[in-house]
């Protein structure tokens, strides 16, 4: 089985040294993998480890007059390698992602575009993003996997980046390796994780999510 790309997305559960500490966990077992960390975590985590690190959104807005706003140069200039755009708890406007993975193509910053319909599926593909992440939201933290709830809606989304660069992720109450596989049957190429890893429910379930990972891929 082809090893999936995972994307973990710290949110605001864990900062500074705890973040840092999970980074290192995650790079233990799953060195593969992708994570958001909080904005004023990049800079640390990026030079600490050896993962591919993103920040979880970024604005729109260039340098100069724009106090107060995260911009793209910002976020290349202390290691993020990209940005989670348009998640269910930070949404966007199409106008507003189309502008802003724009900027971020002029820096050199990848893009992973989170969406809850195949109909928007449809319009971002047209932005060519490194990846699109196919969420329901009604799912997030749930530990009710998209793959098992929506598994006819992933397959279709999955169809319609078959032919393209973009990598289809899926995501929303992802929570065992288990998960994971079914996502990759059901044609996408990784998923986007959060609590799973990030707030595990019991203390040390998040290792056991990511020694399964690596003991299946």
């Amino acid at each position: 089985m082809t090893k999936p790309l995972v994307v973990v997305n710290f949110k605001n559960y864990v900062s500074g040294k705890a973040a840092l500490d999970l980074a290192r966990n995650i790079e233990i077992y799953y060195n593969s993998a992708i994570i958001a960390v909080p904005f004023l975590d990049v800079k640390e985590i990026a030079k600490e480890v050896n993962l591919t690190v993103f920040s979880q959104h970024v604005d729109l807005q260039e340098p100069g007059r724009s106090t107060g706003f995260i911009i793209p140069e910002s976020l290349a200039g202390v290691g993020a390698q990209g940005t989670i755009l348009n998640h269910s708890e930070h949404k966007l406007s199409f106008s507003l992602i189309k502008r802003t993975v724009d900027r971020c193509n002029s820096v050199g910053l990848k893009t992973i575009i989170c969406t809850s319909t195949l109909k928007d599926v449809q319009k971002i593909l047209k932005l060519k993003p490194f990846a699109i992440a196919f969420e329901d939201p009604k799912l997030i933290g749930s530990g009710r996997s998209v793959t098992k709830e929506d598994s006819t809606v992933v397959a279709s989304f999955a169809k319609l980046l078959e032919k393209t660069d973009v990598i289809p992720l899926c995501g929303a109450g992802i929570s065992s390796a288990d998960d994971v596989a079914k996502s990759i049957i059901l044609g996408c190429k990784g998923v986007l994780v959060a609590s799973a890893v990030a707030k595990p429910a019991t203390p040390g379930s998040e290792e056991k999510f990511l020694k399964g990972l690596a003991s299946l891929f």
